[in-house]
């Protein structure tokens, strides 16, 4: 089947058929999920952002339950992102493998189950080399790893894909992906039910003929029908729209049909979809060829047979629920059966009297928006669980103030059987983390009861700054605990001050700033007696500290005290919208925690000390404007890296020698932060020294060399010095270890310069620097760079020269200050740059400077 690739948008709409590209990632999708015997899996692409990632299409899970995982960025300790950066394939046997080699993704999803990523590399001529990973989830196999003849399977699926995006790329598609990821329903293992009704279809064309059976369950005449697949799935939801694409594309065996096992000759591929009044319906597609046509009457008249349309479909009514409702229609259990999508697919009557709801209120809706009080952030954790490590999960849910429900999940293949159970009111509200009342007793229970706080400990340790640990504690221990409130207070000079707050009313916390430690409140208690205070209601806060102002009557509140090292750091607060216990378990979970809080504190306090420091440093040694001189104009731009200490050790200068020339500088210093910075000033003004007294270009750099050497500041730097007279352009150039400069000629020919060169500076005191004669015309234009402008992941120093290269002889008659603007726009628009980025253009003119000249 041939996907229609006039596309606006991602999604598919009342109907209407999906999109080009993404029904050509469902398609993949559900081949590679088939292929491998998996039960989910997805694909993720690339997007207008360099080096993000996004979800695109995920098959056989609820999309939301995985929304922290619908964007990645390719230099994320992942499996998804290594196999994009790395163009090779991962395959995790299991949960100890994936331990091993992804700590972050177990600590995500730390349960028992086996994936395979495998990267979508496009062919030569396509707009990007790689489009994104497509992705499968299967049963884990303990000490078995993955199949050569599974890895190999996969490998082929991403190749067919990666080959139909190359054919959308050429056809003015945009592969790239915006917008959330597109849920897909695999099809459902079920027994085939009596038809009520059939079509046929052409998926090319989208005709369709429906018989009358199936016109009067459509709600029309068979002469009224309109006859598109738009009116037949009109009222579908977009998953299951897509759903039947895919099948569609499998049984066609069309171009862009899904890979995996062929599908029996005879045997109906199976969709289950949601029907009005909770009713639910079964499709099944097959072949028309597979159906033998009725024998006409012996003395009917001979007729030319019509063109069969290709697939031929059969509607079944399943009745109010799965086969086997029957069944438990007579237990007085509660029970309610989900899809892989979470939607609610059976409701018995114990279950509607229970929760107050018709089945007609449950069916076809995803049970958590059906049933608000179980789409909290705490519940999540079990939903992921039992889809993802197919054991058993039982927890405790609050279904009102005073009503408690017992859920226990049951996944198998085709869905997840829910039982739920009124409950006695526990002795205090169970959170996220430790819930004795319902038990650990499945390995998915403790995994999910352990993962925040491990989440937690990872993310702290990639946070640099203050305000990202901040964030880190409100992603990670507020879901982690079924907090709404979290404020942390920093310690300066014996006074609490408020770094971050969220989920407290507006100014409220306000009048606690700056509160010095000798006054009686709880979150400066808790840091001067280094205790955690514990709330279990507004109430019990009120009687402890009588007169403290509260933001709200209801709740819990949680004080804990931020040590690091014995050294006090501050305090953080946790604040619960309802009234809960803290158990024995929680409360150590928490202090533990909110000693990694602190000692990450401490880290970003000093990292933010000596962050200011180097950048003060740094933009007083850097020149803030440039030497203006007759007959050259000269512009310098700095870019500080995204990594680290953010400020590094390149640098620009333009000096007026002490024999009258023009000495064009630049210098890039091993490191980042303070030190980088501090030997950058001394080799700065150690250039600027020598050239002032008048030096020729091999004694300057000879020097600096030495001086460098002599200083011993453990650290080399590399160095491009070219010495110009104005007046006649004649230039002296010499190298130490740096990347030669760029020569765009007046007639806008470019080329990188052939510069004799020596070693980096501070290495060897005997080291020679030859110096090279060249000459510029008036129109001419030098550029000097550091590396961090040429340089990239994955790439070759020489494609990024190369590239330099082409955008200095594009720009043309551009004013030089727009042409520096242009040159280093693209690395100013990268999320992350992991080095600094230091640019000297200089371009010389026969008569006086334009206007312009010496900007910085």
């Amino acid at each position: 089947m041939r996907a229609r690739v006039a596309l606006a948008h991602a999604g598919c709409v009342n109907g209407r058929a999906p999109d080009g590209l993404a029904l050509v990632l469902a398609h993949s999708v559900v081949g590679a999920i088939e292929s491998v015997g998996g039960y989910a899996g997805g694909v993720f692409l690339r997007t207008e952002t360099a080096g993000l990632l996004r979800l695109a299409v995920l098959a056989g899970l609820p999309a939301p339950l995985f929304r922290p995982w619908w964007r990645m960025h390719v230099n994320r300790p992942f499996p998804v992102a290594e196999a994009y950066r790395t163009g090779q394939g991962v395959h995790l046997a299991d949960a100890d493998e994936a331990m091993r080699r992804f700590p972050q993704l177990m600590a995500g999803l730390p349960y028992t189950f086996g994936s395979s990523y495998e990267p979508l590399l496009g062919g030569p001529g396509a707009t990007g080399a790689k489009y994104g990973v497509l992705m499968v989830l299967r049963r884990d196999t303990p000490g078995t790893q993955v199949a050569e003849a599974d890895r190999a399977r996969m490998r082929g699926v991403a190749r067919r894909l990666a080959e139909d995006l190359d054919a959308l790329d050429r056809r003015g598609t945009a592969v790239v992906w915006a917008d959330e990821p597109v849920a897909m329903q695999l099809p459902a293992p079920l027994a085939p039910p009596a038809p009520m009704g059939g079509f046929t279809w052409d998926p090319d064309s989208g005709a369709v003929t429906a018989d009358a059976q199936l016109c009067a369950a459509l709600g029309t005449d068979p002469d009224r029908f309109p006859g598109t697949v738009e009116a037949l799935t009109a009222g579908w939801s977009p998953a299951e729209v897509y759903a039947l694409h895919a099948l569609a594309g499998r049984l066609t065996g069309g171009p862009e049909a899904p890979d995996g096992p062929a599908a029996a000759p005879g045997a109906p591929l199976r969709l289950r979809l949601s029907g009005p009044a909770g009713r639910t319906r079964l499709l099944e597609l097959f072949p028309t060829r597979d159906t033998a046509p009725e024998a006409p009457p012996p003395d009917a008249a001979p007729v030319a047979p019509a063109a069969p349309l290709p697939l031929t479909g059969r509607l079944v009514d399943l009745g109010d629920g799965p086969l086997g409702g029957e069944i438990t229609d007579r237990l007085p259990h509660a029970f309610l059966g989900l899809d892989r999508l979470g939607r609610v697919t059976y409701v018995n009557p114990a279950a509607a009297t229970l929760l107050g709801r018709s089945p007609a209120a449950l069916v076809g809706r995803v049970l958590w928006e059906a049933l608000p009080w179980l789409g909290q952030a705490g519940y999540e954790d079990f939903f992921r669980a039992a889809l993802i490590a197919d054991d058993p999960v039982r927890f405790l849910a609050r279904s009102a103030p005073d009503d408690w429900v017992s859920v226990a999940l049951h996944p198998g293949p085709g869905g997840v059987t829910v039982m739920l159970a009124a409950a006695e009111h526990p002795a205090y509200a169970p959170g996220a983390v430790v819930r004795p009342v319902s038990g650990l007793d499945s390995p998915a229970d403790r995994a999910a009861a352990l993962y925040r706080p491990v989440a937690l400990a990872i993310a702290l340790t990639e946070a640099v700054t203050a305000r990202q640990v901040s964030a880190v504690v409100t992603e990670e221990l507020l879901p982690a605990f079924g907090g709404r409130q979290l404020a942390i207070y920093l310690l300066n000079e014996r006074h609490l001050y408020l770094a971050w707050e969220t989920g407290f009313p507006q100014g409220f916390l306000n009048r606690f700033d700056g509160v010095g430690l000798d006054t009686r409140l709880p979150g400066v208690e808790t840091l001067t007696t280094g205790r955690p205070l514990f709330f279990e209601s507004m109430e019990h806060l009120a009687a402890a500290y009588p007169g403290i102002p509260l933001d709200a009557h209801i709740g819990a509140r949680a004080f804990l005290p931020l040590i690091a090292s014995g050294r006090p750091v501050g305090s953080c607060i946790l604040g619960f919208d309802a009234p809960r216990g803290f158990s024995l378990e929680e409360r150590t979970v928490l202090t533990a925690l909110a000693g990694l809080i602190a000692q990450a504190l401490a880290r970003a306090q000093r990292y933010d000390t000596e962050a200011a420091l180097a950048r003060g440093l740094q933009d007083a040694l850097l020149p803030h404007r440039l030497l203006v001189r007759e007959n050259v104009d000269t512009v310098g731009r700095y870019l500080p890296g995204t990594q680290g200490m953010e400020v590094g050790g390149d640098w620009y200068d333009v000096i007026e020698t002490g024999t009258g020339l023009l000495a064009l500088v630049i210098g890039d210093v091993q490191g980042h932060g303070v030190h980088a910075a501090g030997t950058m000033g001394q080799l700065r003004s150690a250039v600027r020294a020598f050239s002032l007294s008048g030096q020729d270009p091999r004694a300057v750099m000879s020097g600096t060399n030495r001086l460098l050497i002599d200083l011993d500041p453990g650290q080399f730097a590399s160095c491009c010095y070219v010495v110009l007279d104005p007046a006649t352009g004649q230039a002296h150039a010499v190298r130490a270890g740096h990347p030669p400069p760029l020569l765009r000629q007046p007639d806008g020919r470019t080329e990188v310069l052939d510069l004799a060169g020596g070693v980096v500076l501070g290495v060897d005191d005997g080291a020679s620097y030859p110096v090279t004669e060249l000459h510029l015309d008036p129109g001419a234009v030098l550029a000097l760079f550091t590396d961090g402008l040429v340089e990239h992941a994955g790439e070759d120093i020489d494609e990024g020269v190369e590239r330099l290269r082409r955008a200095l002889a594009e720009a043309g008659d551009t004013p030089l200050a727009a042409t520096a603007d242009r040159l280093i726009a693209e690395a100013g628009r990268a999320p992350e740059r992991p080095d600094d980025i230091a640019l000297l253009l200089a371009a010389r003119w026969g008569g006086s400077a334009r206007e312009g000249s010496g900007g910085t």
